[in-house]
């Protein structure tokens, strides 16, 4: 086994800032005030238990009650780790996601974009005891936001990922190669440090790849230290 890569907190340039100035929406909520550090209770820190046994398994949005979503079928697959590589064994994940046309299952999403009655944009993964997680779901669309003029948001997925309580959930996205709304996006944008920001950003893998069934893209995340994963902080 190799040795422990030492722990340090990593670059204020390799997270995302509480509030960026092309950010809008940061600006009406992120803390006007230095941040306090409050003490976690007992409940905050082991509460509640997320495991599979309370909380049920969703690893397919390609479909509804058998019936298949239109778009294009992709499957999604990595692994969550520390710091030092080693993985984060039954880590709840929860995704979710708009649909082909780039609009959301949800009813504050009036983008004028259909509805798909066969996809819910949503799924809940465990990762194993390798840290490993996978899901199948379809491709999603870009879509406007109003953040500035023409502004449209990459191709992206949510990712909420639980630890052993409520203060422990951490937030994140997911992009594709080559999109090129990454560029324009101000959200991609925040994180200031290139490297950083190019975690973010999904790979095409063959192994993941399905044959004449769906594309496989690898997105691997690291939960801190100097490679950490850009996370929401805002």
């Amino acid at each position: 086994m190799s040795d422990p890569i030492p722990y340090r907190r990593p670059d204020p340039a390799t997270q995302p800032p509480y509030d960026a100035p092309s950010y809008g929406s940061t600006h009406k909520r992120h803390p006007k005030q230095a941040l306090l550090r409050v003490p976690h209770t007992l409940t905050e820190t082991s509460a509640p238990r997320f495991d599979q046994r309370f909380y049920a398994t969703q690893a397919d949005m390609s479909q509804v009650g058998g019936r298949g979503a239109l778009g294009e079928r992709i499957i999604v697959a990595g692994r969550v780790t520390d710091e030092d590589g080693r993985p984060c064994a039954n880590t709840m994940v929860e995704v979710w996601q708009a649909n082909a046309s780039g609009r959301y299952h949800h009813p504050r999403d009036q983008h004028d974009a259909p509805l798909d009655p066969n996809f819910e944009g949503r799924a809940r993964i465990f990762t194993d005891a390798e840290g490993r997680y996978s899901f199948t779901s379809i491709k999603p669309g870009a879509y406007p936001w109003r953040n500035h003029w023409n502004a449209w948001r990459p191709i992206h997925i949510h990712f909420g990922l639980h630890g052993a309580g409520w203060a422990q959930r951490m937030i994140t996205q997911m992009y594709f190669p080559g999109d090129p709304l990454l560029a324009l996006d101000p959200i991609f944008n925040t994180t200031a440090d290139e490297a950083a920001r190019n975690r973010l950003v999904s790979t095409f893998d063959l192994e993941i790849t399905k044959p004449e069934w769906a594309l496989g893209y690898r997105f691997d995340i690291v939960l801190r230290g100097r490679d950490a994963t850009p996370f929401e902080n805002a």
